[in-house]
């Protein structure tokens, strides 16, 4: 069984730091800040086995992560133990080294940035219209990914669960937006995507009627079967294995919470 603080350093930095990109696109604020920055912002936590990181890259108006860490970043945050890492991402209270301290005005914009990446914590609320959009696609985008990534790190309970199932496709969805997502599995292995998988109909489609409804549901504040009740969300599909899937989704938030 895999460590479970290294599982969850592994979807901090495999599920969570990716979704900065949807910050980068879709913010404007956020956008504004990076435009025209060409630069490199490490995450770097000290191990016995060996450091484990990843990093950003900026140019040309875009950022990519790149899992590898770097020997010469423009700014790094240093942690002692993949564990306090695990903690910055949850939104507690870390105190990193950092590395960058000539470029200032980067500095402050990638803790801007941080800050913004909050809107991934369950009980902050979106007090706008972007920012609630932010939110509900950044869980989304980071929840399918960290469903793929608990499987290839070899969770047993999740590797039992795609292990037992022939080619299927986990769709979500919010309706009227171009916030879109799946995880496809098949005999052990798995795959999330952005947008909706058009090669096979998906075998559970979580349909969100709007943002406004999925970000209720998404912060754990309404159970799913009350959601359907009042129409907020709609499972077309098998609701016997959508609501496990819904299960290791609500576990992940957790693994990232404590």
């Amino acid at each position: 069984m895999p460590d479970e603080t290294l599982l969850v350093t592994r979807i901090c930095l495999r599920a969570v730091l990716p979704v900065v990109r949807v910050l980068v696109e879709d913010d404007p604020a956020t956008g504004k800040r990076f435009r025209g920055t060409d630069a490199v912002v490490q995450f770097k936590a000290q191990h016995a086995d060996g450091p484990l990181g990843a990093h950003i890259r900026f140019a040309d108006d875009e950022c990519e992560i790149v899992q590898e860490l770097v020997e010469k970043p423009d700014i790094e945050f240093g942690f002692s133990s993949p564990a306090k890492l695990n903690a910055m991402f949850a939104g507690k209270l870390v105190v990193p080294s950092i590395r960058g301290w000539t470029r200032p005005g980067l500095l402050v914009n990638v803790l801007l940035l941080l800050l913004k990446l909050k809107l991934l914590l369950p009980e902050k609320k979106p007090r706008t219209a972007i920012d609630g959009r932010l939110k509900v696609k950044m869980t989304l985008y980071m929840a399918t990914t960290a469903l793929s990534q608990l499987n290839k790190a070899g969770d047993p309970e999740m590797a039992k669960w795609t292990g037992k199932q022939p080619e299927r496709v986990y769709q979500w969805s919010v309706d009227g937006e171009d916030i879109a997502c799946y995880l496809k599995v098949k005999a052990g292995k798995s795959k999330a995507g952005r947008g909706i998988y058009t090669r096979r109909t998906p075998f559970v489609h979580t349909r969100f009627r709007s943002v406004d409804d999925a970000v209720p549901l998404l912060a754990n504040e309404i159970d799913t079967v009350e959601a359907m009740r009042q129409g907020l969300v709609a499972v077309e599909g098998s609701p016997e294995y959508g609501g496990q899937a819904s299960d290791f989704m609500l576990r992940i938030a957790k693994m990232l919470c404590e």
